[in-house]
């Protein structure tokens, strides 16, 4: 079986835990199920869920263990974006080529929806069966990168930081939370789903530190070369707003010679797997060359 077409049957499946995962939007309240529906099952590139299969498999995990996991990060990065659209916020009207889910609904909405996709995410890890022990690990991997020390941190850092130049090292240390955090901890999770040792985790973490801070150096890049049309949400709004990202602080050439550095960290953090790491591998060319 190829890389793709794994990619595609855990695409199939991840569509169908997220929709048996979400409340009905028959039922009541209908509007805040709508609201909830409407974020999370928009499209996306569904990578953080892939990266919680793509790890587990490098240590033979079961699948139907994964799902929990895999849900759970992108039901927490769901909620995050619905929260990051809102005016308070970054203020965006566009999210995978929709309206977002504010404009759509109504700001309270969104607030809710987000809130209640965020809680929903730890319900389904403290659902899960899964073994206690794992259970509780996993429930420290998304808390942990989730919160104040992780993905929430990187936000208020963001917001601090709009309209000001930060160092080179400060801004990778706002995307190591905004970004990598949650990256940090899909992988993570897939590998604790497969019992990894600790020698183990600490080489992927070092894989997922190199994928997340690509993922927003492409993000950077993208959000100069590419159209509003092409990336489904508004192009050019981290210049609009005066914030610093790669190419401002290291030139586009710059930025990409560092996302090329990059690109070599995450092959070499791999290096001693066999082919059961190579949807890993995929997932890394993925967030360097993808162009949206």
């Amino acid at each position: 079986m190829t890389v793709e077409s794994t990619f595609a049957r855990w695409r199939e499946r991840i569509e169908a835990q997220l929709d048996a995962s979400l409340p009905s939007s028959h039922h009541a309240p209908q509007r805040l199920h709508q609201a909830m529906r409407h974020a999370v099952l928009g499209g996306g590139k569904r990578m953080r869920p892939l990266l919680v299969y793509a790890s587990g498999q490098v240590f033979g995990a079961d699948e139907a263990a994964l799902d929990a996991p895999a849900m759970a990060v992108e039901l927490v990065h769901a909620y995050s974006l619905v929260h990051d659209d809102l005016p308070a916020m970054d203020d965006d009207a566009l999210r995978r080529g929709r309206p977002t889910t504010h404009i759509a609904f109504d700001e309270a909405t969104a607030i809710l929806a987000g809130d209640a996709l965020q809680t929903r995410a730890f319900g389904l890890l403290a659902d899960a069966a899964l073994p206690p022990l794992l259970r509780v690990h996993c429930l420290q991997a998304l808390t942990h990168a989730s919160g104040a020390a992780g993905m929430c941190g990187g936000q208020a850092l963001d917001i601090a930081a709009t309209g000001q130049a930060q160092p080179l090292a400060d801004l990778q240390r706002m995307h190591a939370l905004k970004t990598g955090a949650l990256i940090r901890a899909a992988v993570r999770m897939g590998a604790l789903c497969g019992d990894a040792a600790q020698a183990d985790l600490a080489q992927l973490d070092d894989f997922a530190d190199a994928l997340g801070l690509a993922f927003q150096v492409r993000d950077d890049i993208l959000d100069v070369e590419a159209s509003s049309e092409q990336l489904g949400k508004t192009a050019g709004k981290d210049q609009a707003q005066a914030k610093s990202t790669f190419p401002a602080l290291l030139g586009m050439d710059g930025a990409k010679a560092e996302l090329a550095a990059l690109r070599e960290r995450m092959h070499a953090s791999l290096a001693g797997y066999d082919e059961r790491a190579d949807a890993l591998r995929a997932l890394g060319r993925l967030a360097v060359e993808r162009n949206h």
